[in-house]
C-alpha cells in the first residue's frame, strides 16, 4: 500500500518524494513546498541488503537497517534523502550513503540546535531553517512561497491537536494500542491533508465514557518497533495511557500556539516547544518534570521504558528517569529492542510480570 500511495503522489500530484531519516525536521517547509516526507525508521525487520554490514553491529540497528534499504532499494523511490542532525549515528550514515548508491540529488541536511533556547540558537533555527528550503529547491525546482507556508503551518497544527486529542483521551478511544498507533505512524508517509483527514475521523469517534479497562502504563522511547509490543501489552492485560516515543509524543506540541505573523519566527516557536527529548539534550531536570506531569494526568499505574539498543542519546537519559520513578515507588520496566518483528520470548515475560505488578500498585504520583 505505501509503495502504490507513495507513487501516486508523485505521478498523479506531481509531489516531490523525500526520504526522511529521524527525527525533528521542519515538515511545514516540506509541505509547503509540495513534498511528501516518507520517513525511515529503519524499517523494521531483517536488514534489506548486504550493506548493513557497513555499519558496525554494536551501533543503533535504525542506522543498520536504513542503510541496508536505501543502498539496496529505497533510493529509487525518492528524489532525495534528508538527514536531520539527530545523533552520530545518523550524522555517520549521511557521510556512508552517498557512496553507496546513485543518488537523485545532493543530501540534505538540517543541523537544529542541541540544548536550552538562547537568543543564539533562536537565530541560527531559523537561518538554518532557511538554508533547507534553499537547498529544497535544487530538488524542486521552485521558490517557498511563504503564503503556502503560513497554509502548512495551520495544516500541520490541526494535526497535532488532533494527535494530541487522541493520546490524552486515550481512555476514551476504541482502537486498540496496536490500532491506534498504526493511525498515528501513518503520518509518517500520508500527505498531511490525508493523515488529517483520517485523525479527524478518530476524533469524532471517541466515546463519551472510558472504554479502556486495562491496567494504565506510560510508555516512553524512540520509536515503537516492533509493534507486536502493543498486542503482547493488551493480552497482558494493559494499555498505552501516555506516549513519550519521539516518534510520537515527543513531536507532539500541546501548547497554544500564536496567530503565524513571520512563519520562520513560528516554526522556531513550535521547536522550542516540543517536549523534551534526548535527542535535543535539553535539561534533565525539565524532562523529568515533563514525565512526572504526564504519568499523573494519565493515571498510570507503571513506566515502560522501550530502547532501541545502542542509541546514545536515549540511553544518557534512562539512568536518571529510572531512578527517579523507581525512587517514589513507581514500577519501572526497561527493555531494548533491535527493530526486530516480533518481540522475544523472554521480553514478552518480563512485559507479563510487570503488568501483574503494576496491577498491583497502589499509589501512584
Amino acid at each position: 500500500m505505501r509503495k502504490s500511495y507513495i507513487a501516486e503522489q508523485k505521478t498523479k500530484h506531481g509531489r516531490t518524494i523525500l526520504a526522511v531519516l529521524p527525527i525533528l525536521y521542519p515538515k511545514e517547509i516540506l509541505t509547503a513546498m509540495n513534498v511528501l516526507a516518507v520517513e525511515v525508521w529503519g524499517p523494521p525487520g531483517p536488514p534489506r541488503g548486504d550493506d548493513a554490514g557497513r555499519i558496525q553491529t554494536y551501533v543503533c540497528p535504525l542506522v543498520r537497517n536504513a542503510i541496508a534499504f536505501l543502498a539496496a532499494e529505497g533510493i529509487e523511490a525518492v528524489d532525495g534523502v534528508l538527514f536531520p542532525h539527530t545523533c552520530d549515528s545518523i550524522q555517520g550514515l549521511a557521510t556512508q550513503l552517498p557512496d553507496l548508491a546513485t543518488w537523485p540529488s545532493k543530501p540534505l541536511h538540517f543541523i537544529h540546535p542541541k540544548g536550552e533556547e538562547r537568543k543564539s540558537t533562536r537565530k541560527y533555527l531559523k537561518l538554518e531553517m532557511r538554508s533547507l528550503a534553499t537547498d529544497l529547491e535544487s530538488v524542486t525546482g521552485e521558490a517557498l512561497d511563504l503564503d503556502k507556508l503560513v497554509w502548512a503551518i495551520q495544516l500541520h497544527r490541526e494535526i497535532d491537536a488532533m494527535r494530541a486529542e487522541l493520546t490524552a483521551k486515550r481512555r476514551y478511544c476504541r482502537l486498540n494500542d496496536r490500532e491506534l498507533y498504526t493511525l498515528l505512524r501513518r503520518g509518517e508517509f500520508l500527505w498531511p491533508e490525508d493523515h488529517l483527514n483520517e485523525l479527524k475521523q478518530a476524533v469524532a469517534e471517541l466515546s463519551a465514557e472510558p472504554v479502556q479497562t486495562g491496567v494504565p502504563v506510560m510508555i516512553s522511547g524512540i520509536v515503537p518497533e516492533p509493534m507486536s509490543l502493543f498486542d503482547n501489552l493488551n493480552e497482558a492485560g494493559a494499555y498505552v495511557a501516555a506516549d513519550d516515543y519521539a516518534a510520537i509524543g515527543r513531536r507532539v506540541v500541546r501548547h497554544s500556539l500564536d496567530t503565524i505573523g513571520d512563519p520562520f519566527e513560528a516554526l522556531a516557536d513550535l521547536y522550542f516547544k516540543t517536549p523534551p527529548c534526548s535527542t535535543r539534550s535539553g535539561s534533565m531536570a525539565k524532562r523529568r518534570d515533563f514525565l512526572d506531569a504526564l504519568y499523573r494526568e494519565c493515571g498510570a499505574k507503571g513506566l515502560v521504558l522501550h530502547n532501541i539498543k545502542f542509541c546514545e542519546p536515549e540511553l544518557f537519559d534512562i539512568p536518571h528517569i529510572r531512578k527517579h520513578f523507581s525512587d517514589r515507588n513507581i514500577p519501572v520496566l526497561y527493555m531494548e529492542s533491535e527493530m526486530e518483528t516480533e518481540l522475544a520470548g523472554q521480553a514478552v515475560t518480563r512485559l507479563e510480570a510487570f503488568v501483574e505488578m503494576a496491577s498491583n500498585h497502589r499509589s501512584h504520583a
